[in-house]
Formats: structure tokens, C-alpha cells, sequence
């Protein structure tokens, strides 16, 4: 059992002109191709999706930005809390809107949601976590996670922000 404890409930929950803020990450780690560990090996990028209680396809870890954290924090936070992964923040991808089915609510009443994506190198996978009871990790390539995406607006966030920043960044 986790000695973490997933946050619930809406009354924290921070809303900007009728959309619902979120705030998530794109989990990666490197993973050596080839047959030996040294420096000459190729390196190959792996994301970490989780699945979603809800339905089919995987998602990257992401959830409500509340008013007693920055949203920085609030992405590390749904990485514990979801994917049970802890790591490295490095560099914001942008912003994607998206509609929720399930979380309108008086406040965005058609269920409108603004999410801010990060980029979180795994430092750490937690042998127990807050939704490892409903949640199961799953890393894979990018080309792997694009096809099994739930949703586009996630896509997006995958090529046009977090594979577009690795190749910035790293080359």
C-alpha cells in the first residue's frame, strides 16, 4: 500500500475564463539499443503512458492544477500520483485545450480544459504509488505512443511539443 495519498475532489481546483486548468507531463528515459552498455551504443527514447480507468487507449499522467501549488508542482504531483514516477521537471512544451466528457461542472459547464505539459526525465519508479490500482505504466517509443494515444489533443503534445523540444535540446 502507497503512504502516498492521491488528491480528490474539485474545490481546489483552478478555472481561467470557463476552462479548467491541468497541468501533465510527458515522462521519458533512454534506453541503449544494441548489444553492449558503451558509450558508442544508440540511446532510444522511451515515454511513459499509463491507461485510463475510463476507457480505451493510453494517456500521459495529468490532472487538475489546484490553488496551493504552482503548476510545476501540480505536474510532478499527478506523475506520483498516476504513473508513480518521480524525476527531473526540465522544460515546459506548451499549452493544449481539449473538451472532458466527464468533468464539466458548474464552473466550465462545457467541460472545457487547458492543460500545461511538461517534460519529466524518470529519475525514479515507486514500487507503490496513489492509482497503481487502476493505473498501469507502460514505456514506449514515440512512434508506439503516438498510435496508442487516447486522445490527439496528446498527440500533439508528444510530436509538436515534447518530440520537437527533445531535438532542440539534445539534438
Amino acid at each position: 500500500m502507497s503512504d502516498l495519498v492521491a488528491r480528490t475532489g474539485r474545490h481546489q481546483q483552478r478555472y481561467e475564463a470557463g476552462c479548467r486548468l491541468v497541468a501533465g507531463c510527458i515522462p521519458f528515459r533512454y534506453k541503449n539499443s544494441g548489444e553492449g552498455s558503451d558509450a558508442n551504443s544508440e540511446k532510444t527514447i522511451e515515454v511513459l503512458m499509463i491507461n485510463s480507468p475510463s476507457g480505451p487507449g493510453l494517456l500521459f499522467p495529468k490532472g487538475g492544477w489546484e490553488n496551493d501549488e504552482t503548476v510545476e508542482e501540480a505536474a510532478v504531483r499527478e506523475a506520483i500520483e498516476e504513473a508513480g514516477v518521480r524525476g527531473d521537471l526540465m522544460d515546459f512544451l506548451g499549452c493544449y485545450q481539449f473538451k472532458s466528457k466527464t468533468h464539466q461542472d458548474e464552473f466550465s459547464p462545457e467541460g472545457l480544459c487547458k492543460a500545461a505539459m511538461f517534460a519529466l526525465s524518470v529519475k525514479e519508479e515507486l514500487e507503490s504509488w496513489p492509482e497503481q490500482s487502476t493505473r498501469k505504466r507502460s514505456w514506449l517509443t514515440i512512434p508506439e505512443a503516438f498510435k496508442n494515444c487516447r486522445h490527439a489533443w496528446m498527440q500533439d503534445a508528444l510530436i509538436q511539443g515534447f518530440s520537437k523540444w527533445h531535438k532542440e535540446k539534445f539534438g
